[in-house]
């Protein structure tokens, strides 16, 4: 478990590293912390499903994956049926907050 506390902690450094090093020198390494944080969800997300697997009844990751799936099916939704501003600002909140949550749960298992 520490070791995928301490991939989790590279995924998440990584793009807000490159993002504020290339605010500084060059847009190119800012778009590639961006591209970036694609490769965080997938990890999150793969590694949350893993983990919700081998611990079924755990609550904190079936509350992990309920978020994942509350977002994938609210971006279609309002895109194709809602259009509501507010909820694409949430579209933009929830996987920082999903990232967040995603690392303490990690953290804390690592550490038990």
């Amino acid at each position: 478990m520490k070791a995928i506390n301490y991939l989790n902690y590279f995924f998440v450094a990584a793009p807000i590293i490159l993002i504020t090093i290339g605010l500084f020198t060059s847009s190119e390494l800012a778009c590639f912390g961006l591209l970036f944080t694609i490769l965080t969800g997938l990890f999150q997300l793969i590694f949350g499903i893993k983990m919700l697997i081998d611990e079924p009844d755990d609550k904190n990751l079936q509350a992990y994956v309920n978020g994942v799936i509350f977002f994938f099916l609210l971006w279609p939704v309002n895109a194709f049926i809602m259009h509501f501003e507010f909820i694409y600002f949430l579209l933009f909140i929830i996987p920082i907050i999903l990232a967040i949550y995603f690392s303490t749960i990690t953290y804390k298992k690592a550490h038990q």
